[in-house]
């Protein structure tokens, strides 16, 4: 196939305009052009006057023999000729694996690599402490009416079939570089699960958390036709370790009833918020380390006015929908401040998973036609943050506090989630910008109306991060009202605590994916090795690889 970069029109451009501007580059008539696949679109709004998609489009011809020589014809340098490399599986290993593999989490790390055993015949087993999505939507929903005496500890939006994502804005862009197809393997999976095809194309693709749950149950039909089996309700409390060899390796996982289902192969797949079994691994020596993460607040804006930043006043930018922003400033003290998870016409959500602790998260339907933008403003942690306040309530005592806790960053979240749910009483504590800055609880809304999923409550957000981390979030927001027209707007609604927004701890492994514990693979957010819903299914991907690579089924 010929691929040509850099091909522009005009947003509002006609069906055929691609497939005619494509052959005219190629100095080729249209019907020579037996097809053309667009690899990639993205928006280029420089110009608000006059908008433009980008693409990057293949082109196959009908007599292919002639693509080497109208490529050299073109001489451009945008213009080359593109080899296929499908997604495939590796061949099988040579060594039988006695047993079921075991997956803990359906999440997407836990799907996909379910998946991929059961394509090639292991019979993976999931054990999923949460429900099945159509029950576990219900349960959310009647949180967020209920509040927290209706919180399910084990079915929630953290916890559940499909991941914390499956309550977001499904979004599926990432930053990690996919030479092995992986990346395009998830993402024909989605669009064959029933994801809109723009997926397969879209520079800053999206599901949307309405077709996202349609999308996880057409996936798990697929691992159960394959052979693989999905138990809800089957919380895992610890490993059923063996080390009568005198090195650690893995029987098995035991269950909360006691009970234990045996396996030499279990893939850990558990998301960011699974601190009881974080916590659970440490005890029984699992290596693990503290991990990078940041926390912040989450801030709402009319969509209308982030629209009219990002693409200015043109009718054309109705063509491309809820405009998304992303901002991000190092402060005068070297900390970074970046918008996270934006959520174009969405809503900002109640995302708690344990009592008497509240977090929050971003929540958008595929339409994303809500009336606000929403993102969390988030402040990178230092270790100096972890400690300044050790003597706080961290949900249970530990003699390791300090440097070398590898959950340090667990408590330090706990901690926040603890002052946060106290500030508004159960429900989302809120405050308007411009009462932030002045240190004041607000009484009421100004021209930005909320949208939120769970109860709120007016409260005042300073100092439910520590003061360092609040005075770099003021330094970013003066940054970002220049970059953004209004985003400092005193009006903006803030929102807290945006503290998961990734695992604060890495359990380690090697660079056979495999930890210091034989037959454990730790994979996906929850592990440390991932940042959201495709790099997660990418690295359960890259898993079920490894095992596959080394056994072959019964």
């Amino acid at each position: 196939m010929i691929r040509i970069n850099q091909l522009t029109l005009p947003v509002g451009h006609g069906p055929g305009a691609l497939k005619k501007k494509a052959a005219k580059l190629l100095g080729i008539p249209e019907t020579a052009v037996a097809e053309l696949i667009v690899v990639r679109r993205s928006v280029d709004a420089r110009k608000k006057d006059r908008l433009l998609f980008s693409y990057i489009a293949d082109v196959r011809l009908a007599d292919e023999k002639r693509e080497q020589a109208i490529v050299n014809r073109a001489k451009n340098i945008n213009i080359m000729i593109e080899r296929e490399r499908p997604y495939r599986y590796p061949k099988c290993g040579d060594a039988v694996l006695s047993g079921r593999p075991v997956i803990v989490g359906a999440g997407p790390a836990g799907l996909f690599a379910a998946l991929a055993l059961a394509e090639n015949g292991f019979r993976p087993l999931i054990l999923e402490q949460g429900d099945a999505v159509e029950e576990r939507v219900k349960k959310v929903e009647a949180f967020w009416h209920g509040g927290d005496k209706a919180l399910d500890l084990r079915s929630n939006v953290q916890f559940g079939e499909g991941g914390a994502g499956t309550f977001s804005d499904g979004k599926l862009n990432t930053l990690v570089k996919d030479v092995s197809g992986r990346n395009r393997k998830v993402l024909e999976t989605f669009a064959e699960a029933g994801a809109d095809a723009s997926i397969l194309y879209d520079a800053k693709p999206h599901i949307g958390t309405d077709v996202l749950r349609t999308v996880i149950r057409n996936i798990r039909a697929r691992i159960l036709d394959a052979g693989g089996e999905i138990r809800f309700g089957c919380r895992v409390s610890r490993l059923w370790l063996d080390d009568t060899a005198g090195t650690a390796s893995v029987r098995g996982v035991v269950l909360e009833d006691g009970s234990g289902i045996e396996s030499r192969a279990v893939i850990l797949a558990v998301g960011h918020s699974s601190r009881e079994l974080f916590f659970a691994l440490k005890e029984q020596g699992v290596p693990m380390e503290a991990k990078a993460f940041a926390v912040g607040l989450r801030i709402q804006h009319p969509q209308e006015m982030i629209d009219r930043s990002q693409y200015g006043t043109s009718e054309e930018r109705s063509v491309l929908g809820a405009a998304p922003y992303k901002v991000t400033a190092k402060t005068s003290g070297g900390r970074g401040v970046y918008s996270f998870c934006m959520c174009p016409g969405g809503y900002v959500v109640n995302a708690s998973s344990e009592r008497g602790r509240l977090a929050i998260n971003g929540m958008s339907d595929f339409a994303r036609d809500s009336r606000n933008a929403n993102s969390a403003l988030i402040v990178t942690v230092g270790p100096e943050d972890l400690y300044a306040e050790a003597d706080a309530p961290a949900g249970g005592a530990d003699p390791h506090r300090g440097a070398s806790d590898p959950l340090a960053g667990v408590r330090f979240q706990r901690r926040l989630e603890e002052r946060a749910f106290l500030l508004g009483d159960g429900r989302i504590p809120v405050q308007l910008y411009g009462d932030f800055r002045a240190h004041v609880s607000s009484r009421a809304f100004g021209g930005v109306e909320p949208e939120f999923c769970g109860g709120y409550a007016f409260a005042d957000l300073r100092g439910l991060m520590p003061e360092p981390l609040d005075q770099a979030l003021l330094e970013g927001m003066e940054r970002f009202g220049r970059m953004i027209d209004g985003f400092d707007r005193p009006d903006a609604i803030l929102a807290g605590i945006e503290s998961r927004t990734s695992s604060p701890v890495r359990i380690l492994r090697g660079e056979d994916l495999e930890s210091a514990v034989a037959g454990l693979f730790p994979c996906g957010e929850g592990a440390g090795y991932a940042g959201g819903i495709t790099s997660a299914a990418m690295d359960g991907l890259k898993t079920a690889e490894e095992l596959i690579r080394r056994y072959r089924p019964l």
